[in-house]
């Protein structure tokens, strides 16, 4: 019996953040285009503070597509998935840190010549670049590829091939330029659909399967 609450639990939350990480995630890059949303004010708060949410929201999926059926069933195989599920979430704390000196920044800021020069200050403090900024976040990206090309081959694939490509092409996309945020969250969210088991090329779900599992503790 207690096998079941869990099941549902991730059913539930899997199937909310396959929607909602994008659609906040696009949100923030649309307020970045707003007038006045680059310097501190409520703009920058409101936009930093939705994507927060966003990548929170990535942390289930991550985990979930490591335990998505695939090839990775062997021993050295589910190690290798539990390592790239352990350097996403690296790259994720990476970028949640990073976010938190943004929203720190924003609040205590008085203009934008205070912002840039608060930035400065603290960017420049030893491994405070690598971390937040240009390098463990990177891993969050490669780790999120890696696991999604993982669920989309083998007989057990959960989603389609062209789920990763979608999703890797919205990576370069951020990484060209951050204005094409709202059409990388359209990538995601279409690439991430099928996980929930909507779109095409949805193939048995982790969170249907994850339902299918507790009706399955119910009748025994």
């Amino acid at each position: 019996m207690n096998t079941v609450p869990p099941a549902r639990s991730v059913t539930t939350l899997t199937t909310v953040a396959v929607f909602a990480a994008p659609v906040l995630a696009g949100l923030y890059g649309g307020i970045r285009l707003l007038d006045g949303s680059r310097a501190p004010g409520p703009g920058w708060t409101v936009g930093h503070s939705l994507l927060l949410l966003a990548l929170l929201l990535f942390a289930p999926l991550l985990v979930a597509l490591e335990r998505a059926p695939g090839p990775r069933r062997t021993p050295a195989a589910r190690v290798a998935g539990r390592v790239t599920l352990g350097a996403a979430f690296t790259g994720l704390a990476a970028s949640l840190g990073q976010i938190g000196i943004d929203l720190y920044v924003g609040a205590v800021a008085v203009d934008k010549a205070d912002q840039h020069r608060l930035f400065e200050a603290v960017q420049s403090r030893p491994g405070v670049e690598p971390v937040f900024y240009s390098v463990l976040p990177l891993l969050f990206h490669l780790g999120l590829l890696a696991l999604l090309v993982g669920a989309s081959v083998g007989a057990g694939r959960v989603l389609p091939w062209w789920s990763p490509v979608l999703v890797a092409v919205g990576t370069v996309l951020t990484a060209a330029d951050l204005a094409f945020l709202p059409l990388v969250a359209v990538c995601q969210l279409v690439a991430l659909a099928p996980l929930a088991g909507y779109g095409p090329g949805a193939r048995r779900p982790v969170a249907a399967q994850a339902a299918r599992a507790a009706r399955a503790a119910r009748a025994a």
